[in-house]
């Protein structure tokens, strides 16, 4: 599970550093480069994300989502300087626990 966890984390990392790269360069006025890494931060997102142990890609994908949520308030907090409010961290939580259930329920 420790593996799932850290691919997951970079995967986010890689797709949110990415998306805000772009961001930085196009609606900041960051010299072109920025976006050309940030594209480069997007296809190795895909890349990190292929490594999952789990079949399923939609299982994959729909679980990390949630990861992304959490990931992405993280982010605000940490690089933009945006404290998540009561609401946010409750939303955070809905969506750890549904990566769980689909995660660790047992299966056939």
């Amino acid at each position: 599970m420790l593996h799932t966890i850290l691919l997951f984390v970079l995967a986010g990392i890689a797709e949110i550093g990415g998306g805000y790269l772009i961001w930085l360069w196009l609606r900041e006025g960051k010299p072109l480069y920025w976006g050309l890494g940030g594209g480069a931060a997007l296809a190795l997102y895909g890349v990190i994300a292929a490594f999952q142990a789990f079949p399923s890609f939609g299982r994959v994908y729909a679980a990390y989502g949630g990861v992304f949520i959490i990931l992405s308030v993280l982010w605000g907090w940490g690089v933009d300087k945006k404290t998540p409010d009561l609401y946010d961290w409750i939303g955070a939580g809905i969506c750890m626990v549904g990566v769980a259930v689909m995660l660790l329920a047992p299966r056939e």
